[in-house]
């Protein structure tokens, strides 16, 4: 049954959605940098779609923001309904070759689920990162990846699963021979 609802992408472009989010605010791009510790000049290719920022990038963003994480993953427009089919899930580039897939529809409090996709050589980014300190599973779908956390690192295959706080210290690389497919379960919500 054709739909009659406009054909929209659910990918968001986080460079747009950050702009977006800093004009909303009436914050200028030195304000934003002087909060965040991260340059002008970087944060003008970040929102032109010329350069990507890793996780930890995004978090001191979105902190100068007064937003959080999850905000970035929000389309622009009304919200849906509460199921999420999988062609509709918001979608943001993040740190090296890597999408974070967001699958938990809103409004949820308690709970947030990203699944994400790491191609060959891809990472969360060249740092470790933190969020918060929510309880967060971490759990390898596909692919073969390596988990720096802590200063420890695991090597995690398809089923394996990890638990820790998000406050530590921690970034994902994929260092298997084909795209990684993982999840990140997050409670309370810390992005």
């Amino acid at each position: 049954m054709p739909s009659s609802a406009p054909d929209v992408s659910t990918e968001v472009d986080v460079g747009e959605r950050l702009q977006a989010l800093r004009r909303f605010r009436r914050c200028t791009l030195r304000e934003i940098a002087q909060r965040s510790g991260l340059s002008e000049s970087f944060l003008s290719q970040v929102e032109r779609g010329r350069s990507s920022a890793s996780i930890a990038s995004l978090r001191r963003i979105a902190d100068a923001l007064g937003v959080s994480m999850a905000d970035l993953f929000e389309p622009d427009g009304p919200p849906g309904s509460r199921v999420l089919r999988r062609d509709d899930r918001p979608a943001l580039s993040f740190g090296i070759l890597g999408r974070k897939l967001l699958l938990t529809p809103g409004p949820l409090h308690h709970l947030e689920v990203f699944a994400g996709e790491l191609e060959l050589g891809g990472s969360t980014g060249t740092e470790p990162y933190a969020h918060g300190d929510s309880e967060e599973l971490f759990v390898v779908q596909s692919g073969t990846v390596q988990l720096e956390l802590g200063g420890e690192l695991f090597e995690l295959e398809p089923g394996d699963s990890i638990v820790y706080h998000s406050s530590t210290p921690h970034r994902v690389s994929n260092v298997g021979q084909e795209l990684a497919e993982v999840m990140w379960i997050i409670s309370p919500p810390s992005y």
